[in-house]
């Protein structure tokens, strides 16, 4: 009797276990199974969602004639980043996670990621600015700060710029926009001013004639506006005179170095001398005294030029 009692027993607590794992298993694919497999469903059709989408963006974008690369890539980057971000909640969503828990934490890392990189931000923030409201573009000749040569790229965060030096200076984009910056490539004439020192003992109308002539003959100088020399200011041991013409810009530095050389040989020829500082060495009483002639120094208040 005992022993068909424990049997019997037996058989109900195996047929109750196999009913809780039945159960189990049933409450599983009905739920967490169903959840796991309309993620995974979610998940492939999102990427296939999104792939559409940033192909018709490109192709929209680099169709437009107001948008170059850098702000084509930009607005690509910025709505692929949103559905990517729409896709992780939809997907936590669907495993049943609130979305009030999601959107806080997001809020969170977001925050703790601002304060810690303001600075990057900031540039960030610059980048998008210098992209759509155009300063300057890819292969510009600019001058920012010190540095001036062609735009070789223009980044989010940073913008690169190839000196004639061949050097690749990289600016960060948040220095741009608070500095002084001169674009010369949007102007299609640059103006070339070379300084002149000439003797005081000169003929000021000779040595006028002697400059206007060579930067009124050179090949790339523009009769408008007009060559002009002026004499520009006292120094204290030359007449300082401006020689002033108007060239294209893409003709500037070659330009400039010639004028140099032309006008040094003009003058050479003329016998005009470019006065340079020199060592004074007087004996009294057997001691040696030098007086070294100092600097030139503008008189009259003369203007920068």
């Amino acid at each position: 009797m005992l022993q068909l009692l424990a049997e019997s027993t037996e058989t109900s607590t195996s047929a109750g276990i196999w009913e809780t794992l039945r159960n189990f298993g049933l409450d599983f694919v009905e739920n967490t199974g169903l959840a796991i497999v309309r993620t995974i469903a979610f998940f492939i059709l999102g990427l296939i969602v999104i792939k559409i989408v940033q192909s018709i963006t490109r192709g929209a974008a680099l169709k437009s004639s107001k948008l170059d690369n850098s702000a084509a890539s930009f607005i690509i980057s910025v709505i692929t980043v949103i559905l990517y971000i729409g896709l992780i909640i939809l997907l936590i969503t669907s495993l049943g996670f609130s979305t009030a828990g999601i959107i806080a934490g997001f809020s969170a890392v977001a925050l703790a990621i601002a304060l810690a990189l303001k600075d990057s931000l900031g540039s960030l923030a610059n980048g998008v600015i210098i992209i759509f409201t155009k300063p300057f573009k890819k292969g510009d000749y600019v001058q920012i700060n010190e540095y001036d040569g062609l735009v070789q790229d223009i980044r989010l965060f940073n913008t690169k710029i190839l000196t004639y030096s061949n050097e690749e200076i990289i600016i960060p984009n948040s220095e741009i926009l608070t500095t002084k910056m001169i674009n010369y490539s949007t102007m299609p004439l640059r103006r070339v001013s070379i300084d002149v020192p000439i003797p005081y003992d000169c003929d000021i109308a000779q040595v006028k004639k002697i400059l206007l002539d060579c930067v009124s003959s050179y090949k790339y100088t523009v009769n408008t506006p007009e060559p002009s020399v002026i004499l520009k200011s006292y120094g204290d041991s030359a007449l300082n005179f401006v020689a002033r013409c108007w060239t294209p810009n893409e003709n500037y530095w070659d330009t400039l170095y010639d004028l140099y050389e032309e006008i040094f040989n003009a003058l050479k020829a003329k016998g005009i001398s470019i006065p340079f500082n020199r060592l004074d060495v007087q004996l009294v009483n057997d001691s040696v005294v030098s007086v070294s002639l100092p600097a030139e120094k503008k008189i009259g208040g003369g203007k920068k030029s």
